[in-house]
């Protein structure tokens, strides 16, 4: 008997992987759940929320007085993508429709603006009004694949040296360590998200 949508929706979110992926936010679980979100996004999101755990992770442990919102890093993360539900030709080709859909979407389903916005804001990281969160959010949406993009880093690097008095380039080296380290696992994660359809 052939795997419904659901059952393989179900294992894109709990399958472990190898190696294994963090689950989502219960919150943002419950919602791909109940959006019958495809298999590949799901699995996509889960890719990309467990590197943001690394990467908030690291920047609390490397800037403790640097206030951020490691809950809303996460949910942005496993969000992030969410808009690609109404727009599934996003999945398998370019486009940007999801962003303000994600968003919209996620506000529509009583989500707080403050969680909403990642889905909006997680392919702009040169608006000036840009938080550590929505780079951090930015950051894990390319490093889960080993993608590197200067402008984002270098964005990311002068908020973390302004949150310290450490110079930009011992920001930068330290950044780039992570990256690459977190780059190591791409192929598992890249494997892991391809072993799910866009369509059951």
């Amino acid at each position: 008997m052939p795997l419904t949508s659901a059952d393989l929706l179900s294992r894109a979110l709990d399958a472990p992987g190898e190696p294994p992926l963090r689950p989502l936010p219960p919150a943002a679980a419950d919602l791909l759940r109940s959006l019958g979100a495809p298999p590949r996004l799901a699995a996509h999101l889960r890719a990309v929320h467990d590197v943001a755990v690394e990467l908030v992770d690291w920047v609390r442990d490397r800037y403790p007085d640097l206030a951020v919102d490691r809950d809303g890093v996460l949910f942005g993360a496993a969000t992030h993508d969410v808009g690609k539900t109404l727009h599934l030709e996003e999945l398998t080709g370019p486009g940007s429709a999801h962003e303000e859909a994600g968003r919209d979407l996620l506000l529509s389903r009583g989500f707080p603006p403050a969680l909403a916005r990642f889905a909006a804001t997680h392919a702009d990281w040169d608006d000036p009004a840009v938080t550590v969160e929505d780079l951090l959010v930015s950051t894990a949406d390319k490093a889960w694949k080993d993608k590197r993009v200067p402008g984002l880093e270098d964005r990311l690097v002068g908020m973390l040296a302004g949150a310290t008095q450490r110079e930009p380039w011992e920001e930068y080296l330290a950044l780039d360590d992570l990256l690459t380290r977190l780059g190591a696992g791409a192929g598992h994660r890249l494997a892991f998200q391809s072993s799910f359809p866009v369509h059951a």
